[in-house]
Parts: structure tokens; C-alpha cells; sequence
């Protein structure tokens, strides 16, 4: 499955720590990333992980575009919801993406814990169905 990580500033160790306890799940999946989640992520467990800008250069809107083309599986997206956020319209388009295409997120580490144990187990498989690698 292609998952997409996605943290903003406040919730990038948290990203990179779930990383770490979920490595042995991730790595069995092809992942991306905004820029600066992506590189201390890899740099943290090892996980190749394919990275597109930063957030705030238009990292967001890359991986935006290939939600739209159905190319992510899964978003884990680490959001802060303490601090505004300039670019806070690309995110809640990311997301309406996300329902458009019935892609599963998680916006916190409770969500991100049960998509995690959920694809470890076999729960989105279904996603293979409408996404299959060729």
C-alpha cells in the first residue's frame, strides 16, 4: 500500500516515535512524505521513504495530487490543532480529497493507532481492490 506522512511542526516527534514502534509494519509499504517529516522519519527508523517538498512549499499539495489520482492509500496526517496554520486551506482540501477518494486518515495517534494494527492485519486490503499495483 502507498501511506502518505504528513506532521506539522508540533507533532513531528510524535510522527517520528510512531514511526519507529510501527517500523516492521511501514516497512513492508511504499511511503512518502512532506519534506522535513520524511527526512527525520528515515533518518530515525532507516524506512525508505520518497520525499516531496516541505509543507510549507508546496509538499502538501504534491501529495494532495496524487490522493486526486488515487495514488495514497493511507494519510497519516499529524495535525496540531492549537496553532494557525497559513496554509490551512490545503489541508482541509487534502482531507476532502480523502473522503472523495474513501481513503482512510488519521489525524491524531489514536486514529493512527487503529489504521496501523487495522493494515496489519489485513483490514484495508479492500484498498488493493480499487488500487492495484500493476
Amino acid at each position: 500500500m502507498n501511506i502518505a506522512l504528513i506532521a506539522h511542526d508540533a507533532k513531528k516527534e510524535l510522527m517520528v516515535q510512531f514511526c519507529i514502534a510501527y517500523c516492521g509494519v511501514l516497512s513492508r509499504h511504499d511511503l512518502c512524505a512532506t519534506g522535513t517529516t520524511g527526512k527525520l522519519v528515515s533518518e530515525a527508523t532507516g524506512l525508505h521513504i520518497q520525499r516531496f517538498l516541505s509543507g510549507s512549499q508546496g509538499g502538501d499539495q504534491q501529495i494532495s495530487a496524487r490522493i486526486a489520482c488515487n495514488e495514497v492509500d493511507l494519510l497519516l496526517f499529524f495535525r496540531d490543532p492549537l496553532t494557525a496554520k497559513p496554509n490551512e486551506p490545503n489541508d482541509m482540501n487534502m482531507l476532502r480529497l480523502c473522503d472523495m477518494h474513501n481513503i482512510p486518515v488519521a489525524t491524531n495517534i489514536a486514529t493512527a493507532e487503529v489504521l496501523i494494527h487495522g493494515l496489519e492485519r489485513g483490514d484495508l486490503d479492500w484498498r488493493n481492490i480499487l488500487n492495484p499495483k500493476h
